[in-house]
């Protein structure tokens, strides 16, 4: 049972609980390691609560939480908040619809942020529907307002974003569906780097299949998320014939080009194969498996 008070917003009670629960899950999924990553979520429109710095997310306890403000104000809690919660406090501003804000170093997803790759290949049913295209924020020094800055572009159009050679960060209506999008983040990645990497191929979504997709997942209220590139998009993002050839006539489904078409260059595409190519070998080894 959710309690709200303010404003519609869920209780103390129920917020923290759902922080500590979250923080036991991110722990246990291993989408950190030591004292890494952090959560917070609103109980008011200018108050939330967040998790402390340098304490484990699989055990911290209640009296651990810093109920805070948006101007940065410890309000409550004899412990310090991350230096990290000004990327928090920046989502919030951004965008006052977002509600809560979570922080992992989830494995694959990580790895893409630091081979510099963002997930926007239309690959994934659920991924399309659920969170979209995830972008890739630049290189910023933790800790600082470079952070922040490099967030704040993707808050309004999109459900999450990687954090170049850092991490990931979602965001949502609420603590655990930030928390839910996070995983669905790291499951892209997962996919995208067996299907990319091991198997060596992807099958795309179509750009007609992916306009269906995305016209359900706005009907279902989701109106972020951006737009992953479909199978016979250029490496630009326009359009291209079935073919995967760029052309200046975009026929109707089931029609056929018309115009003279040229292959654009496939080096991007080859270099991102190889860089998670690269990635996927060294992480088995890691494990043994090779």
């Amino acid at each position: 049972m959710i309690y709200t008070f303010e404003d519609g917003y869920p209780s103390d009670y129920e917020v923290k609980n759902t922080i500590l629960e979250i923080g036991r899950r991110m722990y246990t999924k291993n989408f950190v390691a030591s004292n890494d990553g952090n959560i917070s979520a609103k109980v008011a429109p200018n108050r939330i609560w967040c998790t402390p710095t340098g304490v484990s997310k699989g055990y911290m306890t209640d009296d651990m939480l810093v109920l805070m403000d948006l101007d940065g104000n410890v309000l409550k809690g004899s412990w310090k908040p991350s230096s990290e919660i000004k990327m928090h406090l920046r989502v919030y501003k951004e965008n006052p619809k977002i509600n809560a804000v979570v922080h992992a170093h989830p494995p694959a997803a990580t790895s893409y942020a630091i081979a510099g790759l963002p997930l926007n290949r239309a690959i994934l049913t659920e991924a399309v529907m659920g969170i979209g295209e995830i972008p890739l924020a630049p290189y910023a020094m933790p800790g600082t307002e470079e952070v922040p800055e490099s967030v704040a572009p993707f808050v309004n159009t999109h459900n999450g974003c990687l954090l170049a050679n850092h991490g990931a960060l979602s965001w949502g209506k609420d603590a655990m569906e930030a928390w839910m999008r996070m995983e669905s983040i790291e499951y892209y990645a997962q996919v995208s780097m067996y299907t990319r990497g091991l198997i060596g191929q992807a099958n795309e979504l179509t750009c007609e299949q992916v306009d269906r997709l995305i016209e359900r997942r706005t009907n279902s209220g989701i109106t972020t998320g951006g737009r992953p590139l479909c199978r016979n998009c250029g490496p630009d993002g326009e359009r291209a014939c079935e073919a995967g050839k760029s052309c200046s006539c975009h026929p109707a489904e089931g029609g056929s080009c018309t115009c003279s078409c040229v292959r654009p260059a496939e080096s991007g595409k080859a270099d991102e194969a190889a860089l998670v190519a690269e990635i996927v070998s060294s992480i088995l080894a890691a494990k043994g498996y090779r």
